[in-house]
């Protein structure tokens, strides 16, 4: 059965955007949802948890955290880890593991940490921990504070559970629905992206348009976890299953027949190939569908991972030209690491967000007012 005493969820978020995926949480009806240094922290139960992973679009992961207090020595960590209620959190015939990190702290070595939590566990479960189990028991331990989490996604959140193909270098999809976001989109206008890739950016936004769950097609850890109560989570989905209806239509573009291909699969499987278009066309060629103005969003190369930066110069002043000349009244967001190659659109910029990590780089988002 699920417990109504309050919990601490803590929201993994991308660094810089925490404030949208506060914005997200709020809107979705959870309590006290409030940014903190790479995520936002809410308070709820166990049902709560659930939610989270099931309903929210920015999120990487949800931690519902056990445990908190001060361990200024190994001595200290293991009295009171061993306090935790163990077997109120978690199952003996569920493997865990143990995963630590130490920062600014006298508890400096992080696998000595983790050994001593592991021991607590044993002792309390009756069985040591597994290197290859699912459910995840995360120690972090900074200015000689302790927080003790559960892991309850199992999987990344961006693991929708329906895009089986993927291009080079792809954005997160929850990456792509804060951009989406940030960028003022709701849900009631078309999205086009000319570079689409495998389709996050068109299939995440008409996922936002019919109001569809993004982890309806996974799994995720909690089930696993002492605190489960299968009837409750069945409805809990159920209720957040049907699709809103939508009058717009997302269209996607790719000079790769290939990257065509997979997107129309990956959107077949989300259950959006109904509101969803997909073309094999370049830049060069695009023109505005009929109907209402709405987003142009794009992440193309940068030169970073793919694609030479002197000829993607071209690729960028074609890009912006063609924004200019057909899609009057649409506004524009680019993704890119390099200042000089969004310069090189022509396009006049009205807002441009601070770094974001993203693969190893530091990507902005550049927006355009209504063109």
């Amino acid at each position: 059965m699920t417990s109504s005493a309050p919990i601490e969820i803590f929201l993994s978020g991308t660094p810089g955007l925490e404030p949208l995926l506060r914005d997200e949480a709020r809107e979705k009806g959870f309590a006290n949802a409030q940014t903190v240094p790479g995520g936002v922290t809410l308070a709820g139960d166990w049902s709560e948890v659930w939610r989270a992973n099931l309903v929210l679009r920015g999120a990487g992961r949800v931690l519902a955290r056990i445990a908190r207090f001060r361990a200024m020595h190994l001595a200290q960590l293991d009295k009171r880890s061993r306090k935790v209620a163990w077997t109120d959190l978690l199952r003996p015939d569920v493997p865990y593991r143990v995963e630590a990190s130490c920062k600014k702290s006298r508890i400096y070595h992080a696998g000595a940490a983790a050994q001593r939590v592991e021991t607590a566990l044993t002792d309390a479960l009756g069985q040591g921990p597994s290197d290859q189990a699912q459910v995840v028991v995360r120690v972090r331990i900074e200015d000689d504070l302790c927080e003790i989490s559960l892991d309850t996604s199992g999987e990344a959140l961006h693991r929708r559970g329906h895009k089986q193909a993927v291009g080079k270098a792809p954005i997160r999809e929850t990456l792509a629905a804060l951009v989406l976001r940030s960028c003022g989109y709701i849900g009631t206008e078309p999205v086009l992206d000319p570079m689409c890739g495998s389709g996050t950016f068109v299939i995440e936004a008409a996922e936002m348009a019919k109001a569809l769950a993004p982890g309806r097609d996974r799994s995720f850890g909690f089930e696993l976890l002492a605190s489960f109560d299968a009837d409750a989570w069945r409805a809990l989905k159920a209720a957040r299953l049907a699709p809103q209806p939508t009058k717009e239509t997302f269209y996607g573009y790719d000079r790769d027949a290939g990257a065509i291909a997979n997107a129309t699969a990956n959107a077949d499987r989300a259950g959006v190939s109904d509101v969803t278009q997909f073309r094999h066309q370049p830049v060069a060629d695009l023109t505005a569908p009929d109907g209402p103005t709405g987003l142009v969003i794009v992440n193309p190369p940068y030169g970073g991972r793919i694609g030479n930066r002197k000829l993607l110069f071209a690729l960028y002043g074609r890009f912006g030209s063609v924004m200019k000349d057909q899609f009057k009244g649409w506004r524009v967001g680019i993704v890119t690491s390099d200042k000089g190659l969004a310069r090189a659109t022509g396009l006049q910029f009205r807002n441009v967000s601070a770094p974001i990590p993203h693969g190893g780089l530091k990507v902005q988002v550049f927006q355009t007012g209504r063109l």
